[in-house]
């Protein structure tokens, strides 16, 4: 099995020459776990407190009624439902059963989960009642969930309405029904479980076009998130909170998996609220806090800061949008991070493709996305394919062992996406440093063409944030009848006496002294707050949608 520093996670000598693990899959994993780390604490949620030992028992009861109610190898299991011990069990009992998890969005409304199923196949769902006053098995009433068959509210009542041809069972009910499984079927079942099968469907956001499930393996994931826990420095006995959500490659796998590689303590956080963190972090030790930027900014800012005991904070993982140096300094320093790192990755290249490292410097975490993970090629590339010079802009382009088999059922968006040669076009535009960082500068989809040129909507948000007043800002492209497109700056305001007339001309002012005449804003909106998804990402279609009109 693999080795373990004692006081950090190491990948020792794993790897078969296949690339494998000695794990093997996730149910491997999950088993090893609960040998190595025994009675130490795996699983914190409210008053539930699971051991590594009980955690894969719990898995393996929920695992066993799967079978006993007919499961079999290869369906696809999707979860719909916020961060909760219940996710963890649902989900790993149906991997060791040998399915493949879809997972939900748990902001999807009905219309949306349902394409997903139907797309999917999925023949369970595990879902909740009740969350943030949602009802997600009523929300599906009345849609096409194709062959949806069972439905397992993991909390909360079972009982209520349902989509029509579904059996409705409690989490509860499942555990009962494997009582009587002889669990050397279970046992049978994970081991035949091949390394390179299908884990997961990890469906992309769906920006352009309708979402594609990014299919990853078992294979993949291990290797890929041994290294990101590696690199991280995740030791034994941290205490993980993850906010991130379960849904997204992050919380499941950087949070989760790799706490379960390491011997980290998971503390699950169902929704992002600053009190509750700060809570969290005092009364459960937490010495692991990946985030976005705003989770620390806002700890950074709250009035409780001074009263909460942060000692205990060692590891922080930031991303999915700008990070000032300032920030990185400040996490440091008044928070007391020993180790701050950025990241950049996709869905489609199993969640990572480069990482700064921990002894870079502040400039280097807040500028770039740090470097390729070893094992994988990342390269910037011209719209012809070949390799820029460094410091020029292009598509980044990854090719590895982390790029993903294709899209689930869709050969001709996998065959857009993944060229003859192998390489994984991401539609991200980048620069390369003479040490291989790479900087995100725009999406491909985002850049826009005013006047024949191209603007590229981060840099210009970059510039903008040095504006005074200004406290989050987003560029996107509008339709223009002369130039093409437009710049519209959407602007969160600091407070001051300015009324909005005279803020937005001021901001105009300061861009047309800052930047080239073709990247200057010729629109300014106000908003009160920028929409973004889970991973706080600002979501530039939406802002695009609602002042494009």
């Amino acid at each position: 099995m693999p080795e373990i520093d004692p006081t950090t996670f190491s990948l020792g000598e794993a790897e078969d020459p296949r690339g494998d693990l000695a794990w093997g899959t996730i149910p491997g994993l999950v088993t090893w776990a609960g040998e190595r780390f025994g009675e130490e604490e795996a699983v914190v949620d409210g008053d539930v407190r699971l051991s590594f030992a009980e955690l894969a028992a719990r898995v393996d009861d929920v695992a066993a009624g799967m079978l006993a109610m007919g499961l079999e190898p290869g369906d696809r299991v999707a979860v719909w439902a916020p961060n909760c011990v219940e996710w963890i069990l649902g989900a790993l009992g149906a991997v060791r059963a040998g399915a493949a998890i879809v997972t939900l969005n748990t902001r999807y409304k009905g219309a949306e989960a349902s394409y997903i199923l139907r797309t999917s196949g999925a023949r369970w769902l595990l879902t909740v009642r009740g969350f943030l006053g949602a009802d997600y098995p009523w929300d599906l009433v009345g849609e096409d969930v194709g062959g949806l068959e069972q439905v397992v509210v993991l909390k909360g009542d079972a009982g209520g309405p349902a989509p029509a041809g579904t059996t409705v069972s409690a989490l509860a009910d499942v555990i009962a029904a494997g009582a009587t499984v002889d669990r050397s079927l279970t046992a049978q079942r994970a081991a035949e479980i091949d390394p390179g099968s299908i884990c997961d469907l990890v469906f992309t956001s769906g920006t352009t076009g309708s979402p594609k499930g990014a299919m990853t393996t078992h294979r993949q994931t291990l290797r890929t998130f041994a290294t990101w826990a590696s690199i991280v420095g995740l030791r034994r006995g941290d205490r993980y909170l993850v906010v991130n959500p379960f849904f997204h490659t992050f919380g499941y796998k950087a949070g989760l998996l790799a706490a379960l590689m390491a011997g980290a303590a998971v503390i699950p956080e169902p929704v992002f609220d600053v009190d509750a963190v700060l809570d969290r972090i005092g009364a459960e030790s937490i010495s692991m806090l990946p985030g976005p930027p705003t989770l620390y900014q806002s700890i950074l800012a709250h009035p409780r800061r001074g009263s909460v005991d942060l000692g205990s904070l060692r590891l922080g993982v930031t991303g999915a949008a700008v990070v000032p140096v300032e920030l990185v300094v400040a996490m440091r320093e008044e928070l007391g991070f020993e180790t701050v790192l950025t990241a950049y990755g996709l869905t489609e290249s199993t969640g990572v493709v480069t990482m700064c490292r921990a002894d870079d410097d502040p400039e280097t975490i807040s500028s770039t996305s740090g470097r390729a993970i070893p094992g994988i090629e990342v390269r910037v590339v011209g719209p012809d394919g070949t390799e820029l010079e460094r410091g020029q802009p292009g598509e980044i382009v990854v090719r590895g062992y982390t790029v993903m088999p294709g899209y689930f059922e869709n050969p001709e968006e996998t065959a857009k996406a993944i060229d003859a040669d192998g390489w994984l076009h991401t539609g991200d535009v980048a620069t390369m440093d003479a040490e291989g960082n790479v900087i995100i500068t725009d999406r491909l989809k985002d850049m826009y063409v005013t006047g024949g040129f191209n603007a590229y909507p981060a840099e210009i948000e970059s510039m903008l944030r040095a504006c005074p007043g200004i406290a989050q800002v987003a560029v996107v492209g509008l339709p223009d009848e002369r130039l093409g497109e437009v710049g519209c700056a959407v602007v969160v305001r600091e407070a001051d006496g300015r009324d909005d007339e005279a803020f937005a001309a001021d901001v105009i002012a300061f861009a047309r002294g800052a930047m080239a005449n073709y990247k200057v804003p010729r629109r300014v909106e106000f908003v009160d707050v920028l929409p973004t998804n889970a991973s706080g990402k600002v979501l530039k279609r939406e802002l695009r949608e609602r002042f494009g009109a």
